[in-house]
């Protein structure tokens, strides 16, 4: 029998490694983003907006860090959205404890021109807050108080 000799294939010439397409870091989504931005930027004029589609046309949204108006309570600034309508007769309040819209948060609300009497727990059993559960949450409550719709 003849024997066969089998000669090493020798390995096909490389093509020299090609840089791969640089990866674009990813953008944070618009819930990833610092507060003062998300709120400004996002929730502020998406509340706005649902609120005069609602027929609330003289709604005036501010965002700001202040100590919470609220009788009896003393604490430290907190970053507030405070909206208010019909010349300041209607005016609510949303508090972020922290620095992070999944943080804690509260709400005030009063009527008259009055000074709110009650601060309120808001959004205490949502894990992961997104800007549509946010805007959600905001309009329930307010139309808890019958501010949006009549019931």
């Amino acid at each position: 029998m003849a024997e066969e000799t089998t000669t090493p294939a020798t390995p096909a010439a490389s093509k020299p490694a090609q840089p791969s397409a640089a990866k674009k870091p990813k953008e944070p989504t618009v819930e990833e983003k610092p507060l003062a931005e998300f709120i400004e930027q996002h929730f502020q004029p998406a509340l706005a907006a649902a609120l005069q589609k609602l027929g609330i046309t003289d709604i005036k949204l501010s965002f700001k860090q202040d100590k919470i108006p609220v009788s009896g309570v003393s604490s430290s600034p907190c970053w507030q959205l405070t909206g208010n309508w019909l010349d300041g007769m209607r005016q609510f309040s949303i508090y972020f404890w922290e620095e992070d819209i999944n943080g804690k948060k509260a709400f005030s609300q009063a009527e008259g021109g009055a000074q709110p009497s009650t601060l309120e727990s808001f959004m205490i059993d949502e894990r992961k807050v997104s800007l549509d559960l946010l805007l959600f949450y905001t309009l329930q409550r307010l139309n808890g108080q019958k501010w949006l719709t009549r019931n």
